[in-house]
């Protein structure tokens, strides 16, 4: 049986310096020596037909043969291609590179060898080279004559027609139809000739090099780009194809695609005799067995096909080619087949790091000749991008554009890359496309599909914009003067598929590009000091915080002025606690800034040192709020009268509702009345911070001690508030969610954690979502109602109650059971630390219920247990239903809002968060701007985030009233980018959730410390022993 390991070759095992071939040549390294010997002559079909013959030794290795025909062509990057011809038996096969030729090409004057592209990357602009490009498109127009390459006719007409541009130049239609006639790019193609022309039409002035780039761009996005179909059959005996790719393994019925199974999926791959053995990876939420098995023609179809899998993953998959193992003493076990060659990484970290000359080359059918613009300077990586491209970036690229060193090993349809077997590569190439391709934009739009994270964009949602043609930027093909209506957008990705909402067109900045240079320069000109960013992170803060007041002030009291819907008395109770806070923090904010500007140097007041710090106004201004301390006060009880004039008032509910659905609420209506209380644990923090900087013999540290000794005070008085108010609003705000339950908020009720579990029940493993409180445990299930809330299925009191790990007993990874007075349940979290977490909360709520009172009271509007009748069950929905619309106490929302919040996070990412994360996650809000990349794209974009509630909200800049898009991160994770990501800046730390990736880089030590430091504390639970050493418990 075949299987993947690697046996080292006879030359290796005698000591002889390993074969390194065109492409596996280090520094200094020189070739072997080629065997000597009777030479023999090999026909070689080159990519445009024509061939070429080669005189190699007969005992030469394939490799050898490879080279040749690589360095006949000047060609650098030849690892793409290989050499394929038909055996013996007929089958096609590719050239062992390790064995020699004549054992593989039995007659070798009877037999024409095919250079053709072997391995597809899953983005062309990885390829760096305009020659290996145009090899590309050649392999593509092959595959288009020969019918492997299905489309749909739109897309077959614009890829013929951009072919047609790159061989007879411009759009004349007299010369196209004629050039058609002679040329067959298709079956087929008389009925596709008018569409053919008409997009030609918008190809005027795309040198040949362009059109092939637009010919790749196209073709990436085709389902069967790049694919040889290997028939075979499963295991009902159902006729079907496999296929290798860079993400993995595809399964064809047809030419159509009904399953892939991905690299970071397959543990094994395997063949004995006619049967190909795909060994996944164990997985819970997967049906798939563990072996998979598919039955092939005959053993030697297998093993070819093995082979290539093999290659595939060895190129797209690792950092280096494989060693040989060693050899077995007595026995060999297995197919001795290895990779040999350098691997998709290698060879863009060789072509990248080495300068090339300018080479020819010839194009046939082609009118002009191209010369091959290879970069001279490792640091130029757009040598690649056609003249007028070049001329442009400047203008387009936009924030902190630099050189797009990070590179995508896997993108498209499957990006779900191992970090410990790929870094992610980037092309160097900046992509472009003529201006005014409508048509070539429609047809494009149409292939153009992209699963992206679930992000909130709040502008975009009624408004989706249509992809563009152009994948980085957008320059007129003549190289003049760009029309004043084109839009820039130097953020899309470079599969210019539909754009989440974080690569919004409204994103950009286009009125303002500025370069990584002009970035840098404008950094060294700050101070550097960590006093100074302390102090331009309280002003930040402050411009949020301005801004989340307005909420209230203005935009909250022009709504409910309009519907006159508020009764006066809690108008005044709301509203005149609020102004004096929003004129006081105005003024606050222009001294803060004011400071700011001096201490950054831009008046001389800097040179003496009288500007350097910012304790003393601090000091000022804390001094002020303590005068203000009466309004603090009342915000909790302002929260308390809202919810109860909202449960007695129809149209004040739906005036509130309506509010909470406009974009400038980006939170929870209730969460905006609390913010005051949290400002000041942000300036407590904040002092710490300084005082714990300044030495006491700093002239700042004074005024740093005494103004924290005033906030401290404050904080202290209204700490009990504070927990009392956060649990409160976290009620309320659960029971917008719930159905079924109608009296969650009563004295002496906490919330302790939500989160998703499996329950366990005779239809097998069902997730349910699960709220846990200081003396009842809900689960629930995601209802379909328009709303998209939750509907409660069961309830177990925790009086009583008993939990133990029944892992061994159910055979289920991460089960618990829940033994309550009357009903048990068993649960299974998705991962251990999942499931200690639970354990963790529901024993300390189970001791809690144990020391009070007795059991809970029953639920007024409580969806029976799950073992009572069908009919008890019906009409006791229909009861919670009636109750639910007789007095709805909770801003019910319609399915765009219900369907965002934290609770849906949980349930989609399969994870939990408790009121311990929620209370960290008050204390740990920053605001600032940031620049942000995606994994596969070139530029870098300013972005205004606002971090608060788990979550980052984008903005064009902070005076904009309300957020773009946001990304929830529960189920995230934070990491600094590896060596191998190429993306060499400072301060840049990466988010990752699956296949989506961001990087985002700061302006300085302390701000990239700080954005992790409060990052990390939505990606990862903190724990109760935390949180409880510096607050107490408290129950409304």
């Amino acid at each position: 049986m075949g299987e993947i390991e690697q046996r080292p070759t006879p030359g290796s095992r005698l000591g002889a310096p390993e074969n390194s071939g065109i492409s596996t040549l280090e520094h200094g390294q020189k070739l072997p020596p080629t065997p000597s010997g009777k030479l023999m002559s090999i026909k070689i079909q080159m990519l445009d037909d024509t061939q070429e013959a080669f005189e190699v030794p007969q005992r030469a290795p394939g490799k050898v043969l490879l080279d040749a025909v690589c360095n006949h062509l000047n060609l650098v990057e030849g690892d793409y291609f290989g050499l394929e011809f038909p055996d013996h038996k007929k089958i096609t096969v590719w050239l062992d590179l390790l064995k020699p030729i004549v054992k593989q090409i039995r007659r070798p004057k009877h037999v024409v060898v095919k250079f053709v592209v072997k391995f597809f990357p899953p983005d062309h602009t990885q390829l760096q080279e305009e020659l290996t490009r145009y090899l590309f498109a050649l392999q593509v127009k092959q595959d288009l004559a020969q019918g492997r390459l299905t489309c749909n006719d739109t897309s077959a007409a614009l890829l013929i027609s951009h072919i047609v541009q790159s061989e007879i130049g411009d759009f004349d239609e007299a010369s196209d139809r004629e050039h058609l006639a002679k040329n067959k790019y298709i079956p087929q193609q008389d009925a596709l000739e008018d569409k053919i022309v008409e997009f030609h039409h918008n190809h005027i002035g795309q040198t040949p090099a362009e059109s092939d780039f637009q010919l790749l761009e196209i073709a990436r996005r085709l389902e069967m780009y790049g694919i040889r179909l290997h028939p075979a059959k499963d295991r009902e005996g159902t006729k079907i194809n496999l296929a290798v790719a860079n993400t993995g393994i595809l399964v064809f019925q047809g030419f159509t695609k009904i399953n892939a199974f991905n690299w970071a999926k397959v543990r094994k791959l395997s063949f004995k005799r006619k049967r190909f053995l795909i060994k996944l990876r164990p997985d819970a939420n997967s049906s798939y067995q563990d072996t998979l098995e598919f039955l092939m023609a005959s053993r030697d179809l297998c093993k070819s096909f093995w082979k290539i899998c093999v290659e595939h993953h060895a190129f797209f998959r690792l950092f280096e080619e494989p060693k040989p193992k060693p050899k077995a003493v007595l026995f060999s076990r297995g197919s001795s087949f290895r990779f040999s060659g350098r691997t998709q990484k290698q060879v863009l970290d060789s072509v990248k790091e080495g300068g090339h000359k300018k080479v020819q080359f010839e194009r046939k059918h082609s009118k002009i000749h191209s010369i091959r613009s290879l970069a001279t300077q490792p640091t130029e990586p757009s040598s690649e991008v056609p003249k007028q491209a070049q001329q442009s970036a400047s203008l387009t690229l936009g924030e902190g554009a630099d050189s797009p060193d990070g590179q995508s090993c896997q993108q498209g349809k499957e990006l779900d890359v191992s970090a410990a077997e790929c870094g992610p590569h980037q092309s160097p190439a900046l992509q472009k496309s003529p201006v005014g391709n409508k048509k070539a934009d429609g047809a494009i739009k149409a292939m153009a599909e992209e699963e992206e994270e679930v992000v909130k964009d709040r502008t975009q949602q009624n408004k989706p914009q249509p992809p563009q043609p152009s994948t980085e930027l957008s320059i007129n093909s003549q190289g003049g003067a760009v029309p004043a209506n084109v839009i820039f957008s130097p953020n899309l990705s470079p599969d210019t598929k539909q754009a989440s909402p974080l690569v919004s067109p409204l994103l950009n900045e286009q009125a303002c590009p500025r370069t990584d240079d002009e970035e840098e320069g404008r950094r060294k000109r700050f101070p550097t000091d960590k006093a100074y960013f302390i102090a331009k992170e309280v002003s930040t803060t402050e411009r949020t915080y301005l801004k989340d007041l307005e909420v209230i002030t203005s935009w909250f009291q022009s709504a409910v002025s309009k519907e006159e819907s508020m009764p006066e008395t809690l108008k005044s109770l709301i509203f005149l606690n609020f102004e004096p806070l929003h004129k006081f923090h105005t003024n606050f904010l222009k001294e803060i800034e004011q400071r700011l500007a001096l201490w950054e140097g831009r008046s001389n007041a800097h040179i003496r040192g009288d500007h350097q710090r910012i304790g003393d106004v601090m000091l000022k201004n804390i001094q002020g709020m303590k005068q203000l301390a009466a309004h603090l006060w009342k915000h909790g009880e302002a929260l308390e009268a809202l919810e109860t004039s909202i449960r007695g008032s129809r149209r004040l509910e739906n005036v509130c509702r309506d509010f909470e659905l406009q974009k400038v609420c980006y939170l929870p209506l209730n969460t905006f009345l609390l913010r005051p209380l949290h400002r000041l644990m942000h300036y407590k923090q904040v002092l710490e911070r300084l005082c714990k900087h300044h030495p006491p013999s700093h002239p700042d540290f004074r005024d740093c001690r005494a103004a924290l000794a005033e906030i401290t005070e404050m904080v202290a008085q209204l700490h009990g508030t504070m927990i009392k108010m956060e649990n409160f609003q976290k009620l309320h705000e659960l029971k917008k969610d719930l159905i079924g339950i109608d009296n969650l908020v009563i004295p002496g009720r906490e919330f302790i954690r939500l989160g998703s579990l499996s329950k366990l029940s005779g239809k097998g493993l069902q997730q349910r979502m699960f709220f846990l409180f200081n003396d009842v445990l809900l689960y629930t299930s995601r209802g379909l109602t328009a709303s998209n809330q939750f509907k409660v299925h069961g309830q177990l009191p925790l009086y009583g109650m008993t939990i133990e790990e029944s892992e061994d007993e159910w055979g289920v990874p991460h089960c618990l059971t829940l033994r309550g007075q009357r009903q048990s349940i068993i649960v299974a979290a998705s991962s251990r630390s999942e499931m200690e977490k639970w354990i963790e909360d529901i024993q300390m709520a189970i001791d809690l219920a144990e020391k009070s009172t007795g059991p809970t009271p029953e639920f007024l509007a409580s969806s029976p247990p799950d073992n009572k009748s069908p009919d008890e069950a019906a009409v006791a929905d229909q009861e919670s239903e009636d109750d639910l619309s007789a007095s709805r106490t909770s801003l019910e929302r319609q399915a765009p809002h219900r369907g965002n919040t934290m609770v849906h996070v949980c349930w989609h990412r399969n994870t939990s968060v408790s009121m311990v994360d929620f209370s960290v996650a008050v204390e740990n809000q920053l605001s600032g701007n940031l620049l942000r990349k995606f994994k596969n794209s070139n530029g870098w974009q300013k972005l205004w985030v606002v971090f608060t509630n788990f979550c980052l909200f984008f903005y064009k800049s902070h005076q904009d009233n309300h957020p773009l898009a946001s990304l929830p991160l529960l189920g995230y994770s934070l990491t600094i980018p590896s060596e191998s990501e190429d993306v060499h800046k400072d301060y840049v730390f990466k988010l990752h959730f699956k296949s989506h990736v961001y990087y985002f880089r700061a302006e300085s030590e302390y701000t990239f410390e700080r954005w992790m430091e409060v990052i990390r504390s939505a990606t990862s639970s903190a724990s109760r022993a935390h949180i409880l050493s510096h607050k107490e418990s408290h129950v409304y």
